[in-house]
């Protein structure tokens, strides 16, 4: 008796939902399937159809593919030979926030803290995952510095072994220019937590980051 499996099409957007992150098989079969189930829904209160809302999702997807690309400088995304970020000439001069990812630069802008510029690395030092010090963006970075774009270079890396790894691995390189000033984000507590939940290298990376109050 032969198999019965959904149309050739419909496996193929199957396989293709799969491969996005955090989307597993399930739930990949129900995206395609509401993709293709709405496609002949009638329409809503708005007379926009979900066929109509599939195919502006289709669009988008592939018009942010076309558009969007890396930024050569930081790394964050743009659709402009260089970010907003790098183009804002008030933050020339300032200091250079150096992240692990371009998704982390967005979470720190959004504090209204710095008002600097970064510099993302596309990941971090992980000799188990293969990932060395030539996988990364370091001759990027280094080149900024060289060029004299930063006095301040911040490691805002993880907190974990291969933060840790990563940020004292660019601090020995950064020796190279005894005037740009070092340094890394403070790490403890966070907002909410209590110090029973917390393990003991945050609590001393806590303790050592204390700060005096009077």
């Amino acid at each position: 008796m032969q198999r019965i499996d959904y149309p050739e099409p419909l496996q193929r957007l199957v396989f293709q939902l799969k491969r996005l992150p955090g989307i597993g098989p399930r739930s990949a079969e129900r995206i395609a399937l509401w993709l293709v189930g709405s496609a002949h829904a009638t329409p809503g209160r708005n007379g926009q159809t979900a066929g109509a809302r599939g195919r502006d999702l289709a669009t988008a997807i592939t018009e942010t593919a076309e558009a969007v690309h890396p930024c050569p400088q930081c790394g964050f995304f743009t659709t402009a030979p260089l970010c907003a970020i790098c183009e804002d000439d008030s933050r020339a001069g300032g200091p250079l926030c150096v992240v692990e990812q371009p998704t982390d630069i967005l979470p720190l802008e959004r504090t209204g803290v710095f008002r600097g510029r970064y510099h993302a690395l596309g990941g971090r030092l992980a000799p188990l995952d293969h990932v060395s010090p030539e996988d990364l963006n370091i001759d990027g970075l280094l080149d900024r510095v060289r060029a004299g774009h930063a006095a301040e270079v911040i490691l805002a890396l993880g907190a974990d072994v291969e933060g840790e790894a990563t940020a004292q691995y660019l601090a020995g390189l950064l020796r190279e220019f005894p005037h740009v000033r070092v340094t890394r984000i403070a790490q403890g507590l966070p907002a909410g937590g209590g110090l029973e939940a917390a393990d003991e290298l945050t609590l001393s990376r806590a303790l050592t980051g204390r700060v005096r109050l009077t």
